[in-house]
């Protein structure tokens, strides 16, 4: 399971004060919906009307830089937490704790819903639900765990068979009933990231066709929260955790060329590899360290400080990382059978970042706006929910120009601002020095001389 998040957010009313409490129907409201493996350049290589009549309403940020790895439970995970895997602990979809001795397995519901692993961290229903209100979610990863002693007050757990507009149907009814409404939400599904795998995402015939249905999802939630008398009240935002990159059976990199197995376990598979060493550490890096030239090999403590990727106990002593479009496989024998389309690459790479857009009371109108990273998105639901925000990675300036009820200025119009006052500054100068020029040089004083009849004195 990955994503592409398609991120809602329904705001209704003003922004609480962080420590004020009010009913759930009073209280803002928030929707985080997630497409899984949505890339960025989608919208510019794809029809999709219903999107862009949704961002032309609102705002669009063109690429968000997602944390490393780029894959599904750590990106999904920063983004309810505005946290770098290192900090809220969901490392990998796939992990092996050597303190605990316990595994994470996205195949074993035991493992994968075990608290230990997600306690690190306290996601944003949490902190809602702390506040007295209800939170709910269909299919969010993490969403049927018992975080931080907390259970959703409502939740779906993950089920493919499940269509979108079921999914849909859920969160509303939710949302409009007269007991104990939520004002809180997140929205999963697994497309476009499972096609994407499947195809690749140059596809064109297979992706066009995969998008179309998308974009036929956006309007089914649209015209739900129109039913439902919420669209006029509620702000939608719609993002994603990572993207898609194309990869071929020419691009693979064999493990078993390099090093017996003997010497080490595979923890988490292509294309970020964590390496467990049976034998001596420094043996098993060099072996591997000269197994591939489209492969990066990095003792934990070398691991780059950009990827904030190392203050971890789940985090191996070995990662492999390749490069965009290679595949790390164990023997020959998996090389047939690897994805046309990956992810969990470098995160600086433009085809692992997805997009955000967002429409509605909270957000400005036909807004456009470069980049923000994804541990941003948090500080700003919760700007827009009116929580106090627990400790995170993010900014909420990174966000501001997005929201309606903030003041910013981005860099270009900053400099557009500072040579307009030079220019005046210097043509006021250039006048002052001109004028001085013009005018008549001084005299030197002459003394005033009275005739002998004046009397300067007024009797």
């Amino acid at each position: 399971m990955h994503t592409v998040a398609f991120f809602l957010t329904l705001v209704h009313g003003l922004a609480l004060g962080s420590g004020e409490a009010t009913s759930n129907r009073s209280s803002p409201k928030l929707i985080l919906v997630s497409f899984d493996g949505f890339r960025a350049d989608y919208l510019l290589n794809y029809s999709m009307p219903n999107l862009q009549e949704f961002i032309n309403d609102g705002v669009l940020v063109r690429e968000v830089t997602n944390i490393f790895i780029t894959k599904t439970f750590p990106n999904h995970y920063a983004i309810v937490t505005g946290l770098y895997a290192e900090s809220h602990g969901i490392v990998a979809n796939s992990m092996f704790d050597l303190k605990t001795n316990q595994t994470f397995n996205l195949n074993d519901f035991a493992s994968k819903t075990n608290p230990v692993w997600w306690n690190e961290a306290t996601p944003i229903w949490v902190t809602n639900q702390r506040m007295g209100r209800r939170s709910g979610s269909a299919m969010w990863p993490g969403s049927d765990v018992q975080i931080q002693n907390t259970t959703l007050s409502n939740f779906l757990p993950y089920d493919p068979n499940v269509t979108f507009a079921e999914r849909v149907n859920n969160i509303t009814d939710w949302f409009t009933r007269p007991n104990d409404p939520i004002n809180f939400a997140t929205l999963y599904f697994e497309e476009p990231d499972k096609s994407g795998h499947k195809f690749g995402p140059e596809n064109r015939k297979n992706m066009s066709d995969l998008l179309k249905g998308i974009d036929e999802h956006i309007g089914v939630l649209v015209s739900k929260l129109k039913e439902e008398k919420l669209w006029d009240t509620v702000n939608v935002i719609i993002t994603s955790d990572h993207g898609m990159a194309q990869c071929s059976e020419d691009r693979v990199i064999v493990l078993d060329n390099c090093i017996g197995r003997g010497n080490y376990t595979l923890v988490d598979s292509t294309p970020v590899a964590a390496i467990l060493p049976l034998q001596d550490k420094m043996y098993v890096y060099n072996l591997l360290k000269n197994c591939s030239d489209n492969m990066k090999v990095y003792l934990k403590e070398q691991i780059p400080d950009r990827y904030h990727y190392k203050h971890n106990s789940r985090i191996q002593e070995i990662i492999l990382v390749a490069d965009e479009g290679w595949t790390i496989v164990q023997n020959e024998s998996s090389s047939s059978h690897i994805a046309l389309g990956n992810h969990g690459y470098d995160n600086t790479l433009s085809s692992m970042h997805p997009f955000l857009a967002a429409r509605g009371p909270a957000f400005h109108k036909n807004y456009r706006m470069a980049s923000i990273n994804s541990v941003d998105i948090y500080p700003m639901m919760c700007h827009i929910l009116g929580l106090k925000p627990e400790a995170n990675n993010g900014t909420l300036s990174n966000t501001k120009c997005l929201l309606s009820d903030q003041w910013c200025i981005q860099l270009p119009e900053a400099i557009g601002i500072v040579m307009g006052v030079f220019m005046v500054l210097t043509t006021l100068t250039c006048i002052v020095i001109m004028l001085k020029k013009k005018l008549p040089s001084g005299r030197a004083f002459a003394r005033l001389t009275l005739q002998d009849d004046d009397d300067p004195l007024i009797g």
